[in-house]
């Protein structure tokens, strides 16, 4: 019998048999890896515990307490899902399905009528019966003709038999009669599925194309135990709770309307309010730290895009070009930095301008697939933070320092303080890839890793993930739900000065090249404005809240003229005051205020206009307590100015 050779992760080779399975595989190293172990992946793609393998290559044994054990338990569920669909709807047709670390999914079509979540309920029974069944999972292998017999008229699982063709042959799963086009690698049977919970059902566009069929998809998870499904439900309902286009529609922030496209959001006067805030902030502070603000055309010639570079690496997200049918193409720009450049190079520039700092809050267009689109975080219009500085060789280790302190002194405004940074360079091993000048990368990555040594700031050093055209520092943070996302970046380029013959007159009257450098402070308004919202859970503090104060007289005829003069106090300092004149119980009034988390809630009646005095109450906070209306606008205009800080 021929021999198969695998290699393992510690990088030990072993020659094994012909036709042996993965689970003899793992039993060879160790009973207890035997007893442990639920499916393999072979050169990085799974396969069943029980499968014949005929072919070597690098082989990972996974067991059932791994990230990837939870994917096989969740991919066997998705199969007793299918099953369960199949044996509960009349011509159902099957789409994709999918396990990962946040569950699984099973897209289905149904010509008649969709399965609907008041339907969950019942398949999960369905499901529960298959799972009592304890019925075998196999793995059979069909010819093309036997997979599209048992495709039948199911136009998607029709396409997916063409893309799942390998030498003639289509892997499936066999539960029974059942039959489904395997993907990922499964349990051995139904019954090793204990705890799964379906969540809900939503549309998924087939293949994730816009120009496809939506297809109705139902979302699920599965765990080895349940308190871990607990903890699973637990969090998913607080990421309901924080999901800022659930707290964006409540607060009435923003939305998003079919009829004009998606990924194109309107930003309502309670939304507008809070970035408008963030914009003015942004500026201030830039044009305080020496930048110079510009406006710079959304269109430029397509001939730009192609000279920068991004025409030919970026082209799959940028929108068509525009042709204006006298040989000019227009292009939606898809990053600021080739305009700021124009900006440079308008003027012949002396050493004495450097750093030249240039900043804009520039409207950018991607082409984002419909599929990838999501509130305020990835839409297809965004206004970003964005600056870029021309400096001197000798200046990028302050100009780095200058503009890190800038971001660390915006994020103690924001109260942003879980962060790291993580420092990329360039391949050592690979250098082909990266802009060819290895004393200006040598000399660049020290003064970067200096800087912030210099500032006694920890950071992650991480070869290879630099961009091609020069080293960068990553600030990452964490969301509110715990997950990690780039926040701002500050990056070298040494690539398109070089590209559009960037140049200054030196101290010695010669030319020569400036760096440029990119960076974003807090990334986009729209992304920035979802990540707030998430992180303070719809409660901005007071300096960002679009409403800051709510002032409910008592009486509409006794106390409105009072509640109107303090209100014309406030809004005379700037403060977003408002009078709540509707004709409804006191109660309502003040719960609806903290429903809304307007920051204070004023409520004047005859003692408060015989002492003109206030009642405060504080959002989140049951108590009131009784303040003279100095000593309150003294209150909150110091809680506007210390951006909400407690001092």
């Amino acid at each position: 019998m021929s021999q198969l050779s695998f290699e393992f992760p510690d990088g030990s080779v072993k020659q094994f048999d012909d036709g042996i399975t993965s689970e003899d595989i793992a039993k060879s190293i160790a009973v207890s890896l035997g007893k442990k172990a639920v499916a393999a992946k072979l050169d990085g793609k799974f396969v069943n515990n029980d499968e014949p393998l005929h072919k070597g290559g690098k082989i990972e044994i996974i067991t059932s307490d791994s990230d990837d054990g939870l994917s096989v338990l969740r991919a066997t569920a998705a199969q007793i899902l299918k099953m369960a669909i199949a044996n509960d709807f009349d011509n159902i047709h099957f789409g994709q399905s999918d396990a990962d670390e946040d569950g699984f999914f099973v897209d289905t079509d149904k010509p008649d009528t969709q399965i609907s979540v008041d339907q969950l309920e019942s398949l999960s029974q369905s499901m529960h019966k298959i799972i009592k069944q304890d019925l075998p999972i196999k793995v059979v292998f069909l010819s093309a003709d036997e997979a599209a017999k048992v495709a039948g008229d199911d136009p998607y699982q029709k396409e997916l038999v063409k893309e799942n063709e390998v030498d003639g042959k289509v892997k499936f799963f066999e539960i029974g009669d059942f039959k489904s086009i395997a993907e990922g690698a499964v349990l051995p049977s139904t019954g090793k599925v204990k705890i799964f919970k379906l969540l809900s059902v939503a549309g998924a566009y087939w293949q994730g194309k816009s120009s496809n069929p939506m297809l109705q998809r139902i979302y699920a998870t599965a765990f080895n135990k349940q308190k871990e499904l607990d903890a699973d439900l637990e969090k998913r309902k607080e990421a309901h709770e924080r999901d800022h286009r659930v707290i964006g529609n409540e607060l009435d922030l923003f939305f998003v309307d079919p009829k004009v496209g998606a990924g194109l959001p309107y930003w309502m006067p309670n939304g507008a309010t809070i970035r408008r805030t963030i914009e003015r902030y942004i500026v201030d502070k830039e044009v305080a730290n020496g930048y110079q603000h510009v406006y710079t055309p959304v269109l430029a010639n397509l001939d730009l895009y192609k000279q920068s570079g991004h025409w030919d690496h970026y082209r799959e997200d940028m929108f068509p070009p525009m042709d204006m049918g006298d040989g000019e193409e227009l292009e939606l720009r898809p990053m600021n930095c080739p305009s700021h450049i124009q900006i440079y190079n308008h003027h012949i520039r002396s050493y004495r301008e450097l750093p030249l700092r240039i900043a804009e809050l520039g409207m950018m267009h991607r082409y984002e697939k419909s599929g990838a689109l999501s509130g305020l975080q990835r839409v297809r219009e965004m206004t970003l933070n964005d600056g870029h500085t021309f400096v001197a060789l000798d200046q990028i280790q302050e100009e780095f320092k200058n503009i890190l302190n800038l971001m660390v002194d915006v994020y103690h405004d924001f109260d942003i303080n879980d962060y790291t940074f993580r420092l990329s360079y360039r391949d050592p091993k690979n250098t082909e890839k990266y802009f060819d000048d290895d004393e200006m990368w040598t000399r660049a990555q020290t003064m970067l890793k200096g800087a912030m040594d210099e500032m006694g700031l920890d950071y992650v050093e991480a070869e290879g993930e630099a961009a091609f055209y020069g080293p960068k520092l990553d600030v990452q943070t964490k969301t509110a739900l715990g997950n990690e996302e780039t926040l701002s970046t500050i990056q070298l380029d040494f690539m398109l000065p070089e590209r559009f013959d960037l140049h200054y007159i030196g101290e010695d009257g010669k030319q020569h090249r400036p760096v440029m450098i990119h960076r974003g402070l807090v990334s986009t308004m729209e992304r920035f404005v979802a990540y707030l919202t998430e992180i303070y859970k719809g409660a901005f503090p007071t300096w960002l809240a679009p409403h800051q104060v709510k002032i409910i007289p008592v009486s509409q005829d006794k106390h409105l003229d009072y509640a109107k003069k303090i209100n014309d106090q406030l809004r005379a300092l700037k403060i977003r005051s408002s009078v709540d004149t509707r004709a409804e119980k006191m109660g309502y009034l003040i719960r609806d205020a903290q429903t809304h988390k307007i920051p204070y809630t004023l409520v004047v009646g005859d003692e408060e206009v015989n002492g003109n005095s206030v009642s405060v109450r504080k959002y989140g906070e049951q108590d009131t307590q009784s303040e003279s209306v100095p000593d309150f606008i003294d209150e909150v205009s110091k809680d506007i100015a210390s951006y909400s800080r407690e001092e």
